[in-house]
């Protein structure tokens, strides 16, 4: 059997769709460097199959017999992973009741595909680097060194150079995992395979749901190959099922087809599951929002503040009359038009009032409006505080407190390690 027969029969068994040249380049490399048993690195975006390409590497390897598991580096919490990993001893951090075997200890002999690697949290990282060069680990709560014999293969949808230049990712773990590097092209730079895929998805969800498998017209392919798919197959693959399912008209035109396309740079799902998809940029700029209103809610209390406070002051009443501007909105809110009228007299404001009064009094009044304005416009530790509330109104539950917060898990792990709290 040659190369090329050889990459189709690939493709045949484990379901791989498409014949651009990028693609047939990564299955190459990844049957070539499967017989062996070195550290593969395989980069590539969200959803563009990266972990098929894994199941090829150890099917093709002489530990296909041997255990296969797959481990979301992301979706594993930094205060578990490393007994997830490597298995604890009875009694070494609290729930531990019976020790517990990790996934390196059960893979003896097979593979462990690493994904989202650039997740690993530091501590972590160098458990790892000791396996990948002396086949050793030891579990955690144990000073007993155990060997193992287990390939890795990683992957990553991040730029792991550059998180070794922000110190985010160990060096030394970086060209040891990039021994043999394979690079999953994103569906936008596979020439013609959107259609071949599209087809394969409507037989597949054709035959799910007991409905004709749904066909584009020519336009309709035209504006396929023109989306770029940021979401790669995963998302080509959602559009195609929410298509098969809600069109009762299987002839697809290009206007039917624009109907379940995102706008371009919109990053908004597909508009009939607006929310299966929702990524945590969207959380993310929530909390911002939520920021920002909080800090505008504030600044107006502490404006109140200071005007009941400078009001019973000497100097307070003549400086609200001076300088009403610095209090828009302020007086309307405490005392009506009539009455502010009668109390302060407010004059307009002229150069001539604001140099009659001593420049103390001036900077009183800007000391008391500025200065906590600076503090409250930190984001990072409105951000924490809010997070700290979450946790405490949920009693530490962080699925309830990431629910409450409009985040994902995921999100709140880093950012709980990001702030360096602890629960």
């Amino acid at each position: 059997m040659n190369l090329n027969e050889e990459i189709q029969s690939v493709k045949q068994r484990f379901g791989i769709i498409g014949n651009a040249p990028v693609l047939n380049h990564a299955i190459q490399v990844a049957i070539q460097v499967a017989p062996t048993d070195m550290t593969v690195l395989i980069t590539g975006e969200s959803g563009s199959g990266k972990e098929s390409f894994s199941k090829i590497i150890h099917s093709l390897s002489a530990r296909k017999h041997g255990q296969f598991i797959a481990i979301n580096c992301g979706a594993i919490p930094e205060g578990t992973i490393d007994s997830e990993l490597f298995g604890h001893e009875k009694g070494s951090f609290t729930g531990a009741h019976e020790a517990r075997k990790g996934y390196f200890e059960v893979t003896n002999g097979g593979t462990i595909f690493l994904d989202e690697i650039g997740e690993m949290p530091v501590g972590t990282q160098a458990r790892l680097l000791r396996v990948l060069e002396n086949g050793e680990f030891i579990k955690v709560g144990s000073s007993k060194v155990q060997k193992t014999n287990v390939r890795v293969v990683a992957a990553t949808n991040v730029d792991l150079f550059e998180a070794v230049e922000k110190r985010k990712f160990r060096e030394d773990l970086y060209y040891r995992l990039n021994t043999v590097p394979i690079f999953v092209p994103p569906l936008r730079d596979r020439e013609g395979d959107k259609e071949l895929l599209f087809r394969k998805f409507a037989s597949d969800f054709a035959d799910k749901y007991k409905v004709q498998p749904i066909r584009l017209n020519d336009e309709a392919k035209v504006a396929l190959n023109n989306f770029r798919f940021p979401g790669n197959i995963r998302q080509l693959k959602n559009i195609v099922e929410q298509i098969s399912v809600l069109e009762t008209n299987r002839d697809i035109t290009k206007e039917t087809l624009l109907k379940y396309l995102p706008e371009p740079h919109s990053g908004i799902p597909a508009v009939y599951n607006k929310d299966k998809n929702k990524t945590d940029d969207f959380s993310e700029r929530d909390i911002l929002y939520k920021i920002l209103f909080d800090m505008k809610k504030d600044m107006t209390e502490l404006k109140k503040l200071v005007f009941e406070l400078l009001q019973n002051e000497n100097y307070g009443s003549q400086m609200i009359k001076d300088h009403p501007d610095l209090f828009t909105g302020i007086t309307e809110e405490v005392y009506p038009r009539e009455q502010r009228q009668a109390k302060f007299l407010l004059p307009p404001t002229t150069e001539e009032h604001i140099h009659d009064h001593a420049p103390i009094e001036i900077e009183k009044i800007e000391d008391a409006i500025q200065e906590p304005e600076e503090e409250s416009l930190s984001l990072e530790d409105k951000e924490k505080e809010m997070i700290l509330k979450a946790l405490k109104r949920n009693h530490n539950k962080r699925k309830n407190a990431a629910r409450d917060l409009g985040i994902s898990e995921r999100t709140l792990y880093r950012k709980l390690k990001q702030y360096e709290i602890e629960e």
